[in-house]
């Protein structure tokens, strides 16, 4: 009797959507601007933290200025983003820094963050805050169980798992996350990539999975 054991059928990865196929979705429902909060104040720091303490997954973000060259010094990040399913919070990390609030956010166990690039978040909240980050989810694990390969980005996600099309603006992309005053552009922007990351998230079902 023969011991050969029948060959493993290769598993096919799916094609991530090109940017020209992304760009035939219907639009993704943005967050309106009043919904995204800019923290400055005791108060304004409150009433995020009572919201987020709400919820057991938030989305997470954050944004950094731009390097043009590779010896250009690194000090970001600038900003960071929290998402709730209906509004959003900027926190912009200045020479004072509100460390109470975001310890308290970001080295949580039952605040679990969600995002993409989680990961490489580590060392420069480690380095710039002295923070842990907690119980996250990197969602680009969910996005590889459903066969894609290759490694995509928040806007891909949309597009994979909520079928509609994340428009980014360019201008805010490179523009100054160290600056004193953000835009509204920048506010939208920022905040809007980490609502879409929770989107993704429970799009996907992954409500119930482990945190990393």
């Amino acid at each position: 009797m023969s011991t050969d054991h029948p060959p493993k059928p290769t598993r096919r990865h799916l094609e991530r959507p090109s940017k020209e196929q992304i760009k035939l979705l219907p639009s993704f429902d943005a967050l309106p601007l009043q919904h995204i909060h800019l923290l400055r104040t005791p108060a304004d720091f409150a009433f995020a933290l009572a919201q987020l303490r709400n919820e057991p997954f938030i989305g997470f973000d954050t944004e950094s200025k731009p390097c043009f060259t590779s010896d250009a010094p690194r000090t970001g990040p600038h900003v960071l983003q929290f998402a709730t399913r209906d509004k959003a919070f900027i926190v912009q990390l200045n020479a004072n820094p509100p460390l109470d609030f975001l310890r308290e956010v970001i080295e949580s166990q039952r605040m679990v963050k969600v995002g993409f690039g989680l990961k490489s978040d580590r060392g420069p909240l480690q380095r710039k805050l002295g923070l842990k980050l907690g119980a996250a989810v990197d969602l680009a694990s969910g996005i590889r169980r459903l066969g894609y390969k290759q490694a995509v980005g928040v806007r891909t996600a949309v597009a994979i798992a909520l079928g509609r099309q994340l428009r980014k603006s360019k201008s805010a992309t490179t523009s100054n996350w160290a600056a004193t005053h953000l835009s509204d552009n920048q506010v939208q922007y920022a905040g809007e990539d980490a609502f879409a990351a929770l989107a993704v998230f429970y799009a996907l079902g992954m409500g119930d999975d482990q945190p990393i």
